[in-house]
């Protein structure tokens, strides 16, 4: 069993429905992998992308890690017996000679590879990306579990900006979605920014049944004295969560922030590695029974490396449920109904045709199951599939 071909392709991602309205240029990284199998089968191709929310690393994928594996023997990627790939193996190989620390975002780089041997090891047994990694950790499933999600979206628009929020956030609820999240923090850190988060807020709170059903992201866009002003602002709401106020390695005031907070504070999307989420829950003063942690498994050097997140985060008293992957994808899905996490983000506008779930399949009392197609079940979505058969 070989790789014999590895292929990466950047595409433009908009974080609206309208591609007309600016996003700043974001990209992604689409990655493509054949793989010809152990006697004489068809060969099988993986795909898996960098997730949502960075840029593409195609430099990275092309000129480091994806020669690796294209040079690797059949014994350093395959199972003990040959008869599969084995994602550990493959990640040990990428990383070859990689120096700790310094991760960057080369991390983002090897998950889009490692997320496309994982779509292939799937294939290869033929089964869905939830069963088979369920399987490979001792979890029997049989039927896949409807997880518990949240409709994202919510960024601010350069014009009539509380009206269109209000039609995306209707659009949510019609599609049935219980739990929205939206975007705070674009006006600037400010007063009259502040505020203007504020009016979001309360604009969206109108549409919802209760607070709860509401988490607000502020995408790091605070300095210290910023966040600590906003946090004592939103006490007063009974929020979902508020996610990503302060910067993500500043763990003294996002410790204050959390002692402040009456309601869950979220973190770690912005956060890549074992070794960074570790200090999280060292000194980010975060609570293991409130609060909600949201790595991404793509941006984490791969599902490979996210089990190692997970695992640090059970050895520091967390449960699994306190796990909502960041993305927005059924890659996403497919983990938390194969791990049993907390919940999944979903983007049903933002980031086409990479968010969002399978075509015509919408959620039942706020929750959905991940497709029953061998791997990931990216070909359940028409328009994500076509990008990957155009190179």
């Amino acid at each position: 069993m070989r790789i014999r071909e590895i292929s990466e392709k950047t595409i433009p991602l908009s974080r609206y429905a309208d591609p007309a309205l600016s996003s700043g240029g974001l990209t992604t990284s689409l990655a493509k992998i054949v793989v010809d199998r152990a006697g004489g089968g068809a060969p099988v191709t993986g795909c898996g992308f960098a997730s949502i929310g960075r840029f593409a690393q195609g430099g990275l994928i092309r000129e480091r890690f994806a020669p690796r594996l294209l040079a690797a023997t059949a014994a350093e990627i395959a199972t003990e017996a040959g008869d599969n790939l084995d994602p550990h193996r493959c990640w040990q190989v990428m990383m070859r000679d990689e120096k700790p620390g310094g991760h960057g975002e080369r991390c983002i780089a090897v998950g889009a590879l490692d997320m496309a041997v994982w779509d292939a090891a799937a294939k290869i047994a033929g089964q869905p990306l939830w069963m088979f990694l369920a399987a490979r950790l001792g979890r029997r499933l049989e039927t896949a579990p409807a997880v518990d999600l949240y409709a994202s979206g919510g960024y601010a628009y350069p014009k009539d900006d509380l009206d269109r929020l209000g039609e995306e956030i209707r659009f949510f609820l019609d599609q049935g979605y219980r739990r929205v999240k939206i975007k705070i923090g674009s006006a600037g850190d400010t007063a009259p920014g502040m505020d203007q988060d504020l009016r979001r807020i309360d604009a969206v709170l109108k549409l919802l049944p209760s607070s709860r059903c509401l988490a607000v992201d502020a995408m790091n866009r605070y300095g210290a004295a910023a966040a600590l002003q906003t946090a004592d602002r939103l006490a007063g709401y009974d929020l979902l969560w508020v996610e990503d106020i302060c910067d993500p390695h500043d763990f003294d005031t996002q410790g204050k922030i959390a002692a402040r907070l009456p309601m869950p504070l979220a973190a770690g999307e912005p956060l890549f590695s074992a070794a960074e989420a570790k200090l999280l829950f060292r000194h980010g003063g975060l609570q293991p029974d409130r609060d909600i942690l949201l790595f991404d498994p793509a941006h984490c050097y791969g599902l490979t490396h996210y089990l190692e997140i997970i695992a640090a985060a059970e050895q520091s008293g967390w449960p699994r449920s306190a796990f909502w992957p960041h993305g927005g994808h059924l890659f996403s899905l497919q983990l938390a109904a194969a791990l049993g996490l907390g919940g999944s983000e979903v983007n049903p506008r933002a980031f086409p045709p990479i968010g969002g779930l399978s075509d015509g399949q919408y959620p039942r009392a706020g929750r959905a199951s991940p497709p029953d197609l061998p791997g990931i079940g990216i070909e359940s979505r028409a328009a994500f599939a076509r990008l990957f058969s155009a190179f």
